[in-house]
């Protein structure tokens, strides 16, 4: 099977990408043109010889068409995904997230894929108004990102229903693990917990969520994605445990071996009425449809997340705040 992936350049992307050639695939990678011809994370990947790296933009119909030609699947996880960002600017996650999920259902529509696999998040349900969260709970946008990010699900279900193009919506909870920008919390934590200061400047310690490792998020993209039970179905990917942000502090200090002093920084609070307090993650779905499951604990994919900050916290700039 030939599979396009869109979004390779980045966290999940690159590492889906590095997963479908160690499982045999032949695999193309679509990631963002820019002037410098820089791949992203794409770069560090082992297996990127064996990789066919198309570069354009998801905005773009003509390009997005071009790269989906010639693929029997399209994992589509290209999008803008940091929240303090789409404060700023809604319309760029508007034409990104919305506009660029249209380009490629349509691309996969004219060029008669067997399947396609768009990526959500679980920041569309918002807080939960009950646990463990199914793909049943009502959608809550909470903040623009998480707007676009239902118009882009539902674009998705639309071309299902009216087209039958064979689409497949897995929803992740909060993936975590090498590679991931400094702007998600578990990498704001390692870093400056690591970096050598005396202290960790962070937002609030209250909400909590469903901290997974990429790894099972990775397996639980291509188990459901290829599932043919799971075609026209929303599905969750998650642990099902819930923890702090103050409880992964506490852990990460811990490994660190050191007491972490904290620092309230108000520039990385979101607006009250913003912030989604609550996320924890009902899989029965995944399990049933596929028989999916994560195999890391929260513990075991800290300490490979720590391991590899330690060894590339050059790449990061831990003194300052990623929107």
């Amino acid at each position: 099977m030939r599979v396009l992936v869109t979004g390779a350049a980045g966290f999940i992307g690159s590492h889906l990408v590095e997963e479908f050639v160690k499982q045999g695939y032949s695999v193309r990678a679509f990631v963002r043109y820019n002037a410098r011809n820089d791949w992203g994370w794409l770069q560090s990947v082992p297996c990127l010889k064996e990789v066919e790296v198309r570069v354009g933009d998801v905005r773009d119909f003509d390009v997005v068409k071009q790269a989906v030609h010639g693929v029997d699947a399209v994992f589509h996880l290209a999008a803008l995904i940091g929240i303090p960002y789409s404060y700023v600017s809604p319309l760029a996650y508007i034409k990104t997230n919305v506009e660029g999920t249209y380009n490629v259902l349509q691309a996969a529509r004219e060029e008669g894929v067997v399947r396609v696999v768009h990526t959500s998040t679980s920041e569309v349900y918002g807080t939960a108004q009950y646990v463990p969260i199914n793909e049943g709970h009502p959608l809550q946008a909470q903040s623009p990102y998480a707007a676009s990010k239902i118009g882009a699900d539902q674009m998705a279900l639309s071309f299902y229903r009216s087209f039958d193009l064979p689409v497949t919506i897995i929803r992740p909870f909060n993936t975590f693990g090498p590679r991931q920008s400094a702007r998600a919390v578990i990498p704001t934590i390692i870093a400056q917990a690591f970096s050598g200061g005396e202290g960790i400047r962070i937002g609030s310690l209250k909400p909590t969520r469903d901290f997974n490792f990429v790894g099972d998020t990775v397996a639980g993209i291509i188990t459901v994605g290829l599932a043919d039970a799971a075609v026209g179905e929303v599905v969750n990917l998650g642990s099902g445990r819930e923890t702090a942000v103050g409880e992964v502090v506490e852990l990460v200090g811990n490994m660190a071996g050191k007491k972490i002093s904290l620092d309230r920084e108000e520039t990385r609070v979101r607006p009250a009425g913003s912030e989604v307090e609550r996320l924890v993650c009902d899989n029965r779905k995944a399990r049933a449809l596929t028989g999916w499951a994560p195999r890391y604990s929260l513990e075991q994919g800290l300490r490979e997340t720590i391991a590899w900050f330690i060894d590339n916290l050059h790449l990061y700039k831990t003194h300052l705040y990623n929107v």
